[in-house]
């Protein structure tokens, strides 16, 4: 078959860049392709209207590639060249990524089959309108099934009426209490899951109608939860195992073997593990510990994971549970690494990050004619580069210094947006990610996309 002609455009900012990112991956990958630089220095603000109006490409070209950037109908230009259009990365440093010179995330992702169950916790001190609306939000942030917190040792009168209006929402309501009289409230107006039963309370339970989370007796041992087990199983009672995750220090790894002899001695049954006990109480972000505690789920064969997000660290623990049920599930049926599948997950550094080199950025200071500040970090360095010069320092305080120094003038309004381009310069440095100008840094899921500065100047005479 004939190798595809790819048609790449470009300013005259990224020129070399992009011909040395492309002597490289282009034979590699087994493509021909040709460049155009348009008479314009930053390719992020052209338009595809701008660009139909001088685009020409060989005869030979298949494939169009525009800048990430570019915005526009990109129908635009194909119907101007009768050629197949479209945009590549927003970095031309992805281009071999884009290209699937990295392995892709495989298809058939996204498949999982564990529940979460998210807890709002101490919900008798909450208003009704206060409890729909943390449902709602943790509904949306994956959780299958809305856990009530009860309060150990009282009574909650309007547990029933909150289950209710719940159900009535359309939520699968599961009640965290032990107190008999809570619990039939609950049942009644149609709560499906009880945790937790045990000996205190479970003659009760063949009269609620539902499913319940068997646990011991006493959290750190495995007693009386066979007895239980047993006498609601003879009672044709559903139930799930729960033998209690421990927090660190306390018997987290015996806590963990005793899930294992569960497996091994009831291996049909559904068990549930409590992971809030994990990340609420541990000293770290919760993300990886959730991906491990899911893992060891997903391996194990327990179906279900109660979580909490109340501390700071652990805030959005169902998220987090939602994505890694999807990663582990993937990584345990199809005998895979967990690995390039879920970039989600990868919040406080990046999978990739790419530099340009001083060499590079000292070139692109030779081509560079406006006087314009383009900003870098990387090789644990700040840079900023103009026509003719190109500074760099670990301090943002001398960098700029120098840049008002020996560059253009700057008024109050650039002298913010300089600033906080710099301080996001500088987390990128201390935490080891990715910095591009203008565009957010990626926190994984957390993501907040912002507008890009480049969107206010005027596409049409901006840069050229």
């Amino acid at each position: 078959m004939p190798k595809e002609n790819i048609h790449f455009v470009t300013g005259k900012l990224a020129e070399f860049s992009l011909r040395e990112v492309l002597s490289q991956i282009a034979p590699k990958l087994g493509f021909d392709y040709s460049i155009e630089v348009l008479n314009i220095t930053v390719a992020a603000l052209m338009t595809t209207e701008w660009i139909s109006k001088r685009l020409n490409p060989p005869q030979e070209t298949t494939r169009i590639l525009l800048p990430g950037y570019c915005r526009g109908d990109l129908s635009i230009v194909s119907s101007a060249t009768s050629v197949p259009v479209e945009k590549g990365p927003k970095d031309l440093r992805r281009l071999a990524e884009f290209f699937g010179a990295t392995p892709p995330a495989e298809t058939g992702y996204g498949n999982c089959d564990i529940q979460i169950l998210a807890e709002i916790n101490h919900a008798p001190q909450k208003s009704l309108l206060e409890i729909l609306e943390m449902a709602t939000a943790l509904k949306a942030d994956g959780a299958d099934v809305i856990d009530i917190g009860c309060n150990p040792g009282e009574t909650w009168a309007e547990l029933g009426s909150v289950v209710k209006e719940l159900v009535a929402n359309g939520f699968k309501v599961s009640v965290d209490s032990m107190n008999v009289a809570e619990i039939a409230a609950a049942t009644r107006v149609g709560a499906s899951l009880v945790l937790s039963v045990n000996s205190s309370n479970r003659e009760a339970a063949a009269d609620w109608g539902c499913e319940v989370v068997v646990v011991p007796d006493v959290p750190n041992t495995l007693e009386q939860m066979d007895e239980t087990i047993e006498y609601l199983a003879v009672r044709n009672v559903p139930l799930r195992i729960d033998p209690i995750l421990e927090p660190i220090g306390f018997g987290f790894a015996a806590s963990l073997g005793r899930y294992l002899s569960t497996r091994e001695k009831y291996p049909d049954a559904e068990i549930m593990m409590g992971i809030g006990n994990l990340t609420e109480l541990t000293d770290a972000d919760s993300a990886a510990i959730n991906v491990i505690l899911l893992g060891f789920c997903q391996e194990v064969g327990i179906r279900s994971v109660l979580t909490t997000q109340v501390i700071s660290w652990a805030r959005s623990s169902v998220k987090e549970c939602d994505l890694a049920r999807r990663l582990v599930y993937h990584a345990v049926e199809r005998r895979t690494l967990p690995k390039h599948l879920e970039p989600g997950l990868v919040l406080l550094r990046d999978r990739y990050p790419h530099a340009f080199g001083a060499m590079a950025l000292d070139r692109l200071a030779t081509q560079i004619r406006d006087a314009n500040f383009r900003l870098f970090a990387e090789e644990g360095q700040l840079h900023a580069v103009t026509a003719g010069k190109h500074w760099q320092e670990t301090d943002p305080y001398a960098l700029f210094e120098k840049m008002q120094r020996e560059g253009k003038p700057v008024d109050a309004s650039h002298a913010f947006y300089l600033g906080y381009e710099l301080a996001k310069a500088v987390t990128a440095l201390t935490l080891g990610k990715e910095y591009r100008q203008d565009e957010a840094l990626d926190w994984g899921f957390l993501t907040q996309q912002e507008r890009s500065h480049r969107e206010k100047i005027n596409p049409q005479t901006a840069g050229e």
